[in-house]
């Protein structure tokens, strides 16, 4: 059994899902988001060097997230899939991934990208922003976090289009609603 990555914009409710997967199959979700949060709460040094890079809408340097993951990875049992959201998002945390789960003796199944038009992405984060009280979430810096995005992650899509691992998942509608074609479409990647 391997692991699985989640992709999208963000927005485009990949922690929502990967959270609901996680409850209702006891695997593990790694989301760089919540461990950069995490370190930030914390007032680590990594958070401290993290939270104007993200208050920016810019990415996290590799060296810094792939040391992150790294670490996480040690802690989690090799028996207990990992459902990878927010990470890879360049070309080269794709192939520092797929050193990382070597390193540790795990392999991927696949990668799910969830597709959600820009307007609905752009109101989805500032509500979110809003209840969660995220300073991420402006609306500002989702256009710029988008548009980093569409630089920097959407040449992944073609990554792993082109290694047979990708399945498209339309990411609107109802929780319920993507979370039933997203489990038709993880089923038919973890059955490859």
């Amino acid at each position: 059994m391997g692991d699985i990555i989640f992709m999208g914009p963000p927005g485009s409710g990949k922690g929502t899902q990967a959270q609901k997967l996680v409850r209702e199959n006891g695997w593990v979700q790694l989301s760089t988001g919540d461990l950069f949060r995490s370190h930030i709460e914390a007032a680590t040094e990594l958070g401290k060097r993290v939270k104007p890079i993200l208050d920016a809408g810019t990415y996290v340097p590799d060296d810094i997230t792939v040391e992150m993951v790294r670490q996480r990875l040690r802690d989690i049992p090799k028996e207990t899939r990992i459902v990878f959201d927010g990470f890879p998002r360049t070309i080269d945390q794709a192939k520092a991934i797929d050193r990382l789960l070597s390193e540790v003796g795990r392999g991927l199944d696949g990668v799910i990208y969830l597709d959600v038009p820009r307007n609905e992405l752009i109101a989805r984060v500032i509500t979110r922003g809003k209840r969660e009280g995220r300073s991420d979430d402006t609306a500002r810096v989702i256009v710029k976090r988008l548009d980093v995005y569409e630089q920097n992650t959407r040449p992944l899509i073609d990554h792993y289009k082109q290694r047979g691992m990708l399945r498209e998942v339309d990411g609107t509608g109802t929780v319920e609603e993507i979370a039933t074609r997203l489990g038709k479409a993880a089923e038919a990647t973890w059955s490859r």
